[in-house]
């Protein structure tokens, strides 16, 4: 840019005259700069931030170095409502709340909108940028938590229990949730934020004697809180109900199955020792009577031939045959106490496998098993009085197969088979 200074010319003097002559010399002697063109495409105007409230509207104007009638505008990852105009860069938005209520848009949010401008007839000639809109307002709608169940649950003990904790979110979202109860409770899963699932199973003997209706009310307190610390609090109350520990009443039964079990092995090892020494005895009892009655049958035989000596034996040996009995008496007496011992066994030995039977139970939890456990003791100890006389040897050299079989013989089944 040239400045010319113009001087009176009442003023002038021989000396102004040569200050103005140097003046033009220097003006002369001024380097000329070139313009420089602005040839490289960008946009003037761009702001890198837009806040709006809710229910406002926004115009603004995006412009380039350059002819816009060449040019086309674009927008990438826009929010919902958010537009511009691709002739002239028009950059418009109308933030209606609906759709903040619909969940659609999100208050306090930074969305991040990448705009760009491209020349129509030289794709290389394009500028991509971005910029930040975010939307608040001042009608603040709060944050509200709510469980997945009905806020009255019951529950029995050893059951597990679970539900989500949902947020209805309003204009600030919650950021975390922490959880206490009335009632210290213990092998739970924590909730810190919303749709987290809390998980619990009351262990077995929650539920104290001294509590009034078997049932223990735990209440469980939900508390949400936004970035502002305004908190909202969901609660949950939960009746616990005593009931039986059905893992711990299995292991008694099976516990007490098994002892039942052995007790009968042992009184069929019994039985079997009862048994053999009144087959003996009878087997031994049965030879002196085989030869009583040989004797006997002898003496009549011999009386009845025609030689003196043979009816003199033949008068003998019936005698011999009499002098048997005594004999017989004393070295196999009668097994009576024995064979009642080996029926009184056999018959309780059939008693405790009815039982067994009888009180089986119906399923993984039977409501009647802890009276089915105690009639299996009560049972058992009844015959251990009333068999407490008989020797019960728990070291026997029989296998459970073997005394089955021995037992469940026709044999043995005949012989102490009832006969009315």
């Amino acid at each position: 840019m040239c400045f010319t200074w113009v001087l009176p010319s009442f003023s002038q003097t021989p000396i102004t005259h040569s200050l103005a002559d140097s003046i033009h010399q220097v003006q002369d002697s001024l380097i000329k700069f070139p313009i420089v063109q602005d040839t490289v495409l960008r946009i003037r105007n761009l702001s890198p931030f837009f806040t709006l409230h809710v229910d406002s509207m926004m115009n603004y104007s995006l412009e380039i170095n350059k002819n816009p009638s060449n040019y086309y505008w674009y927008l990438r990852n826009s929010p919902l409502g958010l537009r511009i105009n691709k002739d002239n860069g028009l950059l418009s938005f109308k933030a209606d709340k609906s759709y903040f209520l619909s969940g659609k848009l999100r208050y306090d949010f930074p969305y991040k909108v990448s705009v760009g401008v491209q020349n129509l007839q030289n794709p290389e000639e394009r500028v991509d940028t971005t910029f930040i809109i975010q939307f608040f307002t001042t009608d603040i709608i709060p944050s509200r938590l709510k469980a997945s169940v009905n806020s009255v649950l019951y529950v029995d003990e050893g059951d597990t229990i679970n539900f989500k904790i949902e947020c209805d979110e309003g204009s600030f979202p919650v950021d975390n949730i922490s959880f206490f109860s009335n009632f210290p409770i213990k092998n739970y899963k924590t909730v810190q934020k919303c749709d987290d699932e809390f998980v619990w199973s009351p262990p077995y003997d929650f539920v104290k004697e001294n509590d009034s209706a078997k049932l223990k009310l735990v209440v469980l307190y939900f508390i949400g809180a936004n970035k502002f610390f305004i908190r909202d609090t969901a609660v949950v109350k939960i009746y616990v109900r005593a009931t039986t520990n059905y893992p711990f009443m299995v292991q008694e039964y099976q516990r007490t199955v098994k002892e039942v079990h052995t007790y009968t092995l042992q009184l069929k090892y019994a039985f079997v020792e009862l048994d053999k020494k009144v087959k003996n005895t009878k087997t031994t009892r049965t030879t002196f009577d085989m030869t009583s009655g040989s004797t006997a049958l002898g003496g009549t035989v011999f009386s009845s031939l025609s030689s003196a000596s043979a009816q003199t034996v033949g008068k003998i040996l019936p005698g011999a045959g009499v002098a048997l009995v005594p004999v017989k008496e004393a070295v196999a007496p009668q097994k009576t106490a024995e064979q009642n011992s080996a029926s009184l066994v056999r018959s309780s030995i059939k008693r405790l496998e009815y039982q067994l039977h009888e009180n089986a139970l119906s399923g993984e939890k039977d409501p009647n098993i802890s009276k089915k456990i105690n009639k299996l003791r009560d049972e058992m100890q009844q015959i251990q009085i009333q068999l407490i006389d008989v020797p019960i040897d728990e070291n026997n050299n029989m296998t459970e197969e073997q005394l089955n079989d021995y037992f469940n013989s026709n044999k043995v089944n005949k012989k102490y088979k009832l006969r009315h």
